[in-house]
């Protein structure tokens, strides 16, 4: 579940006091508590790898996630690069401005909260829903880029903790052998997600009605739809692949 629910995680921060649609769709889409909730699940990762690291590789990391999901250089990563894939934010602003959008972003950024994620680390129990509830939700799984987005936010964290070891013991991962394992970690990471995503989106939209549901599917499928998410994913692509934050990590973003 902590896969799926990291690609929720948008990042950004605060926007300027005069601020333009690209700038409203940020806040209406929810991406500033998003930022705020990748940073709390960031540190809660460091923490993981505190009980199994030794002091000087694990101070690496930390170092190095510090340093390449700086809150602030990750904003202008993807706040530039939804600019450049989404010229016209209009539609997106729109629908996320809508009482069905209020409801999205309440419900995306509530399942993305530290004691959402702690409550449910060992997994979703199975949610009971209808044949119609759960076709509308296979097609907003095959809309939304949502294993896409989770495999890459996870990989670029799998990605500095190879780079901090590469670093403190050089050539223990040479030889392709560092990329070797992350191809492996991807595409197993892939599987998991595509297996419970049916049921993660049931438990995280579950306060959304059917005709809420099937009016989400419909902006999702949109030529607007497409055009947002896809952009959002390219945005947070190029949050997580900071210039010179390893060989590891940079061929994991890279090699999607």
């Amino acid at each position: 579940m902590r896969v799926v629910f990291a690609f929720l995680m948008l990042l950004c921060s605060a926007l300027p006091a005069l601020a333009d649609d690209h700038d409203r769709l940020y806040q209406a889409a929810g991406w500033p508590e998003q930022r705020s909730h990748f940073s709390d699940a960031l540190s809660a990762a460091q923490q993981r790898y505190s009980k199994s690291l030794p002091p000087a590789v694990y101070q690496a990391l930390v170092d190095n996630s510090n340093r390449r999901f700086a809150p602030r250089a990750v904003e202008q990563r993807a706040q530039a690069m939804l600019r450049t894939q989404l010229p016209n934010p209009t539609a997106a602003l729109q629908f996320f401005q809508s009482p069905l959008g209020r409801k999205i972003v309440a419900a995306e950024v509530l399942a993305t909260r530290s004691d959402q994620l702690a409550k449910n680390s060992k997994g979703l129990p199975q949610v009971e829903a209808s044949a119609t509830r759960r076709l509308l939700v296979r097609h907003l799984a095959e809309a939304l880029p949502i294993q896409e987005g989770a495999t890459e936010v996870s990989m670029a964290l799998a990605g500095v903790a190879a780079d901090s070891l590469s670093q403190m013991v050089p050539g223990l991962l040479g030889g392709g052998q560092a990329q070797a394992l992350l191809n492996t970690q991807r595409e197993q990471l892939r599987q998991q997600i595509g297996n419970d995503l049916d049921n993660t989106l049931l438990h995280v939209y579950r306060e959304l009605s059917d005709i809420d549901l099937d009016e989400f599917v419909t902006f999702a499928q949109s030529p607007d739809g497409q055009a947002y998410y896809q952009a959002a994913l390219a945005a947070i692509r190029a949050g997580l692949a900071a210039d010179g934050a390893g060989s590891g990590a940079t061929s994991a973003s890279n090699g999607y």
